[in-house]
């Protein structure tokens, strides 16, 4: 498919009020795929211009079609977001290294990122999703040499869904240019979807010194009558002793879990009167010589879904979301 691509970088201003410098993280709302390839084959000529490589990860009918026209660039990397896993946590630290290996030596990166918002499988990890959103910016506020291009299929013209990932984007490109997005949240504190409470029936135990044992027996048996598979109680035994230990050291000396299985997924609900004040923890890889502090890392790179709500007089919720079949 032929495509005409917008204006070249020297006839795109920058949004007023802006600074040149700093992560530019653009939302682009498309409608089919001539659109599609409009958008963000021009925001790869504007890289190319500009001596910058590019980074795309979008769903594989999108890469065929964006291949297709390319030729071969050698400057365009294409990565499989299937090798983060289905668990959102772990995009910040993929897209970490993904920019990190294409801009070695300094060099400016673009990346693409389209995640299969149709495809998602709950309301829980297309919450999680929008989350991640939010929270690059954050993640790369001080990376001047990265931008973000995040296109959206808005063919069902869903205004909730648009405006929800409005909400996450600075910028928004239309017709060739970005803009200050008017629907971005600049508020330090994310507006969380409300949790549902837990699937009847389920179980529930306290916790303290002493409980781990007891807390890994209760989730192992749990998840078995679930259906859960004997690689991934294993799995899930690790996370769920990480997350027991910290409300342990870290919220009050105790906590409160409950275990349900709702349609394909099982879930393990920690409760505690911590309070959790960096909303980045467990999404990026530890260093080497760090000590302690990866449980919540552990956790997200162990389970399919992992959701946090922390409040100062509310205390602590973590939700491990194991899929019940891989």
């Amino acid at each position: 498919m032929s495509t005409t691509l917008p204006p070249k970088p020297s006839d795109t201003p920058e949004p007023p009020g802006r600074a040149p410098s700093g992560f530019r993280h653009e939302l682009y709302p498309y409608r089919g795929e001539e659109q599609f390839l409009t958008g963000t084959l021009g925001f790869i000529h504007e890289a190319l211009e500009a001596d910058e490589a590019v980074v795309v990860a979008v769903p594989p009918d999108k890469t065929s079609l964006l291949q297709d026209e390319l030729a071969d660039e050698p400057t365009v990397t294409f990565v499989d977001t299937a090798t983060a896993g289905p668990n959102p946590g772990r995009l910040i630290a993929a897209w970490t290294a993904w920019l990190a290996q294409q801009g070695d030596g300094g060099r400016p990166v673009r990346g693409i990122g389209e995640s299969a918002w149709r495809q998602t499988r709950s309301a829980g990890h297309l919450a999680e999703l929008r989350y991640h959103e939010w929270l690059m910016n954050r993640a790369f506020a001080q990376s001047s040499a990265y931008s973000m291009l995040c296109p959206f299929d808005d063919t069902d013209e869903d205004q909730n869904a648009l405006g929800a990932l409005s909400r996450c984007h600075p910028l928004i490109r239309r017709d060739g240019q970005y803009m200050p997005n008017t629907d971005y949240l600049t508020d330090a504190v994310y507006p969380f979807d409300p949790l549902l409470g837990p699937c009847d029936p389920y179980q529930e135990i306290s916790y303290t010194h002493g409980d781990l044992a007891a807390v890994r027996s209760k989730v192992s048996q749990c998840a078995s009558d679930a259906g859960v598979c004997e690689d991934r109680r294993a799995k899930l035994a690790v996370a769920v002793t990480e997350i027991a230990t910290n409300s342990i050291r870290h919220g009050g000396g105790s906590g409160t879990m409950r275990t349900w299985a709702e349609e394909a997924e099982f879930v393990c609900e920690f409760r505690d009167a911590g309070y959790i004040s960096d909303a980045m923890v467990g999404r990026t890889c530890p260093p080497a010589d760090q000590i302690g502090g990866r449980g919540l890392w552990l956790a997200h790179q162990l389970c399919d879904l992992v959701q946090i709500r922390s409040e100062p007089d509310r205390g602590t919720t973590v939700r491990l979301h194991m899929d019940i079949a891989p």
